[in-house]
């Protein structure tokens, strides 16, 4: 029998909506650190861990033992470090050239921080667009984390059977997407998608994530029932899908990827009781949901296969599939059975975007009047181009209402923009093109972000409601 593998690409954010800046640390301490300490006890443990440049700077400043720990796991080839975005971006929402600025970014700070420069990306939400490969390509990544769930709604006959359709007006589909797995179980085909990796035409290599596996597993380590049942999933049930999973991979391939989510819910509860029932509930220390994730590792030990980091998957694959279909998925769509364009809708993107595109333009514009481009501009202007970036982040603009982000979450985007519109003003003093007011007018820009701060401060935000509980 061939030897299955298996990766766990746990996913870390520290910019995450609700998580306010003070207990970002804390997250750092309760949840990565404890998932080193897991991977570092046992030879055999291997995964692959991604985290933004921006949540690799935090660690560094609020508690930079985590950091330590992930730099040594790295050295040793028990971490695969995956890069994304410097800031956690919807990159479908924006630009491509902010999206590839930040791709850079992300690697450096990666080199910064790490000492590697990762070969895996991770897109943030697995939103999509038909630029992205280029983009990643381009930045130099070798292998990028796809969504399953969205490609095999790119298949009509997939979308029909299982009746599930796109609304940027709902949240997700999360918790229907086992209806998928239901339709392909036993066809071939479509399983060996999500077992071997698929080659673009221009060269970018995909492993494919879904939730058919992940979601459950989460409400394993939440110890959380679905709503419709009396117990938590069991220990069990997640052998007997992993044990229906080493049959298809047998049949169909070399690998699975059954656990790619937020790191964050390992060692705490991060946006679950947010996410899933509309409840005030924050971050709250959840130290057992660690050794929940140890049994994820040592179920998958027992049952015959070989944990792996995303490059081992790929490099020890019998089968690369050729193949373009992930241009068939629809543009703005996200991981989950969700849309990206749903963030795209808040009131917070309706508000925040058009500022943020406004500078932008201005940034463009002034880059081109001194003869450079977003690659070659001076040091000032790529400062402004990191400030508007971070503005863009896209937890300042979700969840949608009932629920919302955190206002400090809304507070750090504005900051941004007052800051970027700040940088961009003393280059135009700097370089003498003051006088020249129809190329950017940062006084009139000034007055517009002081206008969207009034209007988002007057509003209400989830997190007053009640009184999280606090580590």
């Amino acid at each position: 029998m061939k030897k299955r593998k298996i990766l766990f690409l746990p996913h870390g954010n520290l910019q995450y909506s609700q998580l306010d800046p003070e207990k970002r640390g804390w997250v750092a301490q309760q949840s990565y650190e404890p998932l080193f300490d897991l991977v570092a006890s046992d030879d055999r443990y291997r995964i692959g861990f991604e985290a933004s440049g921006k949540t690799l700077e935090i660690m560094a400043e609020q508690y930079p033992k985590s950091l330590d720990k992930l730099k040594a796991l790295v050295k040793e080839g028990r971490i695969e470090g995956v890069a994304s975005p410097h800031t956690h971006i919807m990159l479908s929402n924006i630009d491509p050239e902010i999206g590839f600025h930040s791709l850079l970014d992300g690697l450096d700070s990666w080199e910064r921080y790490v000492g590697v420069r990762p070969e895996t990306g991770w897109n943030p939400e697995c939103s999509w667009a038909e630029y992205l490969p280029s983009i990643y390509r381009e930045a130099g990544f070798k292998n990028l984390i796809g969504d399953a769930d969205s490609l095999f709604l790119s298949f009509d006959e997939i979308r029909e059977a299982t009746g599930l359709s796109y609304d940027v007006r709902s949240h997700s589909n999360k918790n229907k997407l086992f209806r998928i797995e239901d339709y392909i179980k036993d066809k071939p085909d479509f399983l060996r998608l999500l077992t071997n990796p698929t080659e673009l035409s221009n060269g970018l290599r995909l492993i494919f994530r879904s939730d058919m596996m992940a979601n459950p597993m989460l409400w394993y380590l939440m110890g959380a029932t679905e709503g419709n049942r009396e117990t938590p999933v069991q220990l069990d049930e997640i052998r007997e899908s992993l044990e229906r999973w080493s049959q298809r991979v047998e049949e169909t391939g070399s690998f699975i990827m059954p656990y790619a989510e937020d790191a964050e819910y390992i060692g705490t509860s991060a946006y679950f009781y947010v996410k899933q029932f509309n409840e005030a509930r924050f971050f709250e220390p959840m130290p057992e949901s660690v050794d929940r994730f140890k049994e994820l590792l040592d179920v998958s030990l027992d049952l015959g296969y070989e944990l792996g980091t995303p490059a081992e998957v790929i490099e020890s694959s019998q089968e690369i599939i050729k193949s373009d279909q992930v241009y068939k998925v629809d543009n703005g769509i996200a991981w989950h059975g969700g849309t990206a364009k749903a963030w795209a809708n808040t009131v917070y993107s309706r508000i925040m975007d058009p500022v943020c595109r406004d500078i932008h333009d201005g940034l463009r514009r002034v880059s081109q009047r001194l003869g450079t481009d977003f690659g070659t501009m001076r040091d000032d202007l790529q400062e402004a181009r990191r400030l508007l970036t971070n503005a863009w982040v896209s937890d300042s603009r979700w969840p949608p209402l009932p629920t919302t982000p955190g206002r400090f979450n809304v507070k750090e985007s504005i900051a941004d923009l007052k800051e970027a519109n700040t940088v961009l003003e003393n280059v135009i003093v700097t370089v003498g093109l003051v006088e020249l007011k129809s190329l950017y007018s940062p006084e009139l820009i000034r007055t517009q972000i002081a206008s969207i701060e009034e209007e988002l401060m007057a509003m209400e935000y989830f997190e007053e409601s009640v009184v999280s509980v606090k580590a």
